[in-house]
């Protein structure tokens, strides 16, 4: 039998028309005279830096994950080991067995964004080679098998004792479904977001890829739930009641300094997550973190933008209270060395 040619939207064309696959400094330049005009207003243009007063630049860049992550309640997130540049991994594997951390695991830098360099590690072996090609500070952590991750966004103002949830992202892995006839690779041709994803695939299973999968059976080829890694966000804000706000107002309760950002976790089952129970935060960003809902491939790009406004306004409010009880956001000077340090480390990272 001959297959049909399918016709398939050359992937520069997908970029163009789908908002998600925008490089962030492009996407941001259309509402970037808002932020001007918020700096202009509060007479800052770092005033953002003041928004969590416990955590490095409010979170905004160079943030470091483990001083972040050690604020919140061990009830919450996953067992979690910090491992300096240079250790070796003899000392790694004893710290592992110590926190009784099994393989497979998840190591991530301890300074990073948009998921640089989070991998899901197998064996002793991948970690070695994980060790071996890091040149600088990470985080291993417990790999939890449930099969809800998502993102929830939470602030609350200085003056308030209760806050609320402004945005849920749920996610959906990279996978693909068999149907007993195209092999991994086909299927990922037919779908214009794993495309993107296929020269990663290639070196992550090589020949695998040429497997037929029987029919119905779903593989699911990345669990990491980065947008880099294909996963889709999708807008979960229909899940936000009072009982969610009370659940993350809990939380939150005992992370001092801390007035908004997102909280990138697992639950075992919604039911799970207005009980407050079984949840595992596996990272808490501040303030540079986005209600990722607006990433939905349904999500109309004005209303995206109207949702961004809306929240750095929040930001905005709460920086103006931190400011008068005293925390001063960081110099504009501070916040260039900031950035050049950490370009610095990324790129000699790659090198």
């Amino acid at each position: 039998m001959i297959k049909k040619i399918k016709f398939r939207t050359p992937l520069f064309l997908i970029k163009i028309f789908n908002y998600e696959y925008w490089a962030w400094w492009f996407f941001y330049i259309p509402i970037l005279p808002y932020w001007l005009y918020l700096a202009a207003k509060s007479r800052s243009l770092t005033y953002f830096t003041a928004t969590n007063p416990s955590i490095e630049s409010g979170g905004f860049f160079g943030e470091s994950k483990i001083n972040i992550l050690n604020k919140i309640s061990d009830d919450y997130k996953p067992k979690t080991i910090f491992i300096e540049k240079g250790t070796s991994i003899k000392n790694i594997l004893d710290h592992i067995n110590l926190k009784n951390i099994a393989f497979p695991l998840i190591a991530k830098p301890n300074i990073g964004e948009r998921g640089f360099e989070v991998e899901k590690i197998n064996s002793k072996e991948d970690l070695l080679i994980y060790v071996e090609k890091n040149s600088n500070d990470f985080i291993i952590q417990e790999f939890i098998n449930y099969e809800i991750e998502m993102g929830v966004m939470y602030y609350r103002m200085p003056n308030e004792a209760k806050g609320k949830v402004t945005s849920i992202t749920l996610k959906q892995f990279l996978s693909v479904t068999g149907d007993g006839q195209n092999s991994i690779i086909e299927l990922l041709q037919n779908s214009d977001r794993a495309r993107f994803q296929i020269k990663n695939l290639k070196k992550k299973y090589g020949d695998y890829l040429n497997s037929v999968l029987e029919k119905d059976l779903l593989l699911l080829l990345e669990p990491i739930g980065n947008h880099c890694k294909g996963t889709m966000f999708l807008n979960g804000n229909h899940l936000i009641n009072e009982d969610l706000h009370k659940v993350f107002n809990n939380i939150a309760a005992n992370i001092d300094g801390f007035y908004y950002g997102r909280f990138d976790m697992k639950v075992k089952s919604i039911d799970n997550l207005y009980e407050g129970k079984n949840i595992k935060i596996v990272e808490l960003n501040g303030v540079s973190a986005e209600p990722a809902h607006i990433y939905d491939p349904a999500y109309k790009l004005i209303n995206a933008y109207s949702d961004l406004i809306f929240h750095w306004k929040i930001i905005y409010n709460i920086c103006l209270q931190n400011i008068k009880n005293g925390h001063k956001p960081i110099s504009g000077f501070q916040l260039y060395t900031l950035l050049k340090e950490h370009f610095l480390v990324k790129s000699k990272a790659h090198v």
